[in-house]
């Protein structure tokens, strides 16, 4: 594997770079643009992410014409907001109706229009407007967008139904997209760029990723979609590499293990792509001088974040409180990669080792509970698992039943891409997990995925709509609406946020603890997975880790008003009772 270099930057005029919150997209869009523009390329950067930190890097503001970038010649940047613009075209579907259906029609509609997929429509109707407005892009050599639309989002927009006037009548379902019939002006507009992003002479894909598993099976999967649809120049940059060194520390030899491990299980669907990395550096990408030294493997000196000993709380504290309040549901919540189902582990095998009766279950996908617990049979706790791509077809076919009642082929074609939107997911779990909680009243129960704040607010506007109207799409079982009300009771359920000690991992789990209030839900605990803060370390490079994550713990408990514990990285598999015990530092007999 090639580090990615000079002669590897791609030579058409588009780029666009997807993968998943937290392996460094926006890094690695920026450093790219600042060095095609070094070399006297004039350069166009475009932010569609909502977390963005483009002001934070560049310490400018930025709107949504190019702005000049300070201290670089032939750099500008647009920053947009898809939020505000998701917000707008929320109202102007729902404005219409104001006054003239019912409330509850309205609070459905909006929930609808409330999610991640139209935030992502919002966000391809305006970087579809600039890459087919010449007036802008015409005066640019290239153009760099920080965020790519998924698969499921292009595809949606292609089906000739999204467009069609029946949708205007589809307020019943538990869709988080909602009608399409608000886009139809940019039309054509979305036909040209999605014909741009084919155009493998004009546009190049960047598949972003990390050296670990998850991040390696979810760029896969990004790929493949994008692939099957047309987009298929793409390329693989492999960012935080730690190439072998002569280093004698354990840590960082378990460190570069751990990758290597990774690598050499890399899924098949990338190996078709050439595959670059960029080094791993244990300081902040936040400032011109820094991301140009990570392109050309200057060395930078980092000051220390803070010279005060910072006090960071082990996961014990946390299973003190559990114990002391005795919440009858735990859930485990976070991005994909954070160490979810590990945390709902260590809960579950505590709480049982004290005397709990705890029934765990999990709705990861990639989670194997049977492993992660070995062959020990640990009294007073219970396991089982949910298979999402199981749920998600028994509901899929519980609502296209319904749905192929009154639609055509036309409309059916769009209810079964809608169905791919993440939210189905979340909603046939979280069904699915309703009746867990009914089945197990007896004991404490812990899963480590939960639904988000915009999905619950989803199911219970739609069984209020069902309750007044008597018909709908994927109708609401007895058990969750059970469930609901119990998910707002503080003494009933407990929800632990788990993040990782870096910059998008605690913006993204601050975005989602926002979500949550917005359903009523209280957020008790933020766990921080993975630091090593706390370990001893002789290695140079991961001491200034250390110093660069301090940060971010101190970020963490401000948010979560000091209700937070850390974890620390470790060097082994967590196989069973001996390896859970682990993260807190100690082994048992």
């Amino acid at each position: 594997m090639e580090r990615f270099t000079r002669s590897h930057f791609p030579d058409t005029p588009f780029l666009f770079f997807t993968g998943k919150g937290g392996v460094g997209k926006t890094s690695v869009a920026c450093s790219l643009s600042i060095a095609i523009a070094n070399e006297g390329k004039k350069v166009l950067l475009i932010s569609t992410d909502p977390a963005s930190n483009l002001q934070d890097i560049f310490g400018q503001t930025f709107s949504n014409s190019p702005t000049k970038i300070e201290g670089i010649d032939n750099l500008f940047a647009i920053n947009l907001n898809p939020e505000q613009a998701a917000q707008h075209y929320k109202e102007q579907m729902v404005g219409p109706y104001r006054g003239k259906l019912p409330e509850v029609v309205l609070q459905n509609m909006e929930e609808q229009l409330s999610g991640a997929c139209t935030v992502e429509i919002a966000a391809f109707n305006e970087f579809a407007t600039l890459l087919t407005d010449t007036s802008v892009i015409g005066n640019f050599d290239t153009v760099v967008f920080d965020t790519a639309p998924t698969g499921h989002t292009l595809r949606l927009l292609q089906l000739p139904s999204a467009w069609s006037t029946f949708l205007d009548d589809n307020t019943t379902g538990t869709s988080c997209l909602g009608p399409l019939k608000g886009l139809e002006p940019q039309r054509e507009i979305y036909k040209e760029a999605v014909e741009r992003l084919k155009n493998a002479k004009q546009t190049t894909l960047m598949l972003v990723t990390r050296p670990e598993e998850n991040p390696l099976k979810e760029t896969a999967r990004a790929s493949h979609e994008l692939f099957e649809i047309g987009i298929q120049n793409q390329t693989l940059l492999i960012n935080g590499y730690m190439s072998n060194t002569d280093s004698t520390d354990d840590i960082e030899e378990a460190f570069i293990a751990c990758q290597a491990n990774a690598l050499a299980r890399i899924p098949e669907e990338l190996n078709r792509f050439e595959h670059f990395y960029l080094p791993f550096v244990p300081y902040s990408l936040s400032s011109i001088e820094r991301m140009q030294a990570w392109m050309t493997d200057q060395e930078v000196i980092q000051e220390d974040e803070s010279n005060e000993e910072t006090k960071i709380p082990e996961i014990e504290e946390m299973i003190a409180d559990y114990l002391e309040r005795k919440p009858k549901l735990i859930f485990t919540m976070g991005k994909g990669g954070v160490g979810k189902t590990t945390v709902a582990s260590y809960i579950a095998l505590r709480l049982a080792e004290e005397g709990t009766h705890v029934h765990l279950t999990t709705t990861d996908p990639a989670a194997h509970l049977d492993w992660t617990f070995g062959d020990d049979n640990v009294k007073n706790l219970t396991i089982s698992r949910i298979d999402p791509k199981v749920e998600v077809e028994n509901y899929e076919a519980e609502v296209l039943a319904k749905a192929s009642e009154t639609m055509n082929e036309e409309g059916l074609a769009f209810v079964k891409e809608d169905l791919a939107s993440p939210c189905t997911e979340e909603i046939a779990v979280f069904r699915a997990f309703a009746n867990v909680v009914e089945n197990h009243q007896d004991e404490v129960i812990i899963i480590d995925t939960a639904p988000t704040g915009h999905t619950l607010l989803l199911l219970d506007a739609t069984e209020a709509y069902h309750r007044e109207i008597s018909r709908s799409q994927g109708d609401i079982p007895p058990a969750v609406s059970n469930l609901l009300p119990r998910l707002r009771d503080a003494s009933y359920t407990s929800v632990a946020i788990v993040t990782l000690p870096e910059a998008t991992p605690v913006y993204e789990a601050s975005r989602l603890q926002e979500d949550l209030h917005r359903a009523g839900l209280t957020v008790d605990w933020w766990v921080v997975n993975q630091t090593f803060s706390s370990i001893y370390t002789t290695s140079p490079t991961l001491i200034q880790k250390q110093q660069a994550e301090t940060k971010w713990l101190k970020e963490v408990k401000s948010i979560s008003n000091n209700q937070f514990v850390a974890i620390p990285w470790v060097k082994t598999p967590l196989v069973g009772a001996q390896g859970l015990h682990e993260l807190k530092g100690e082994k048992i007999k």
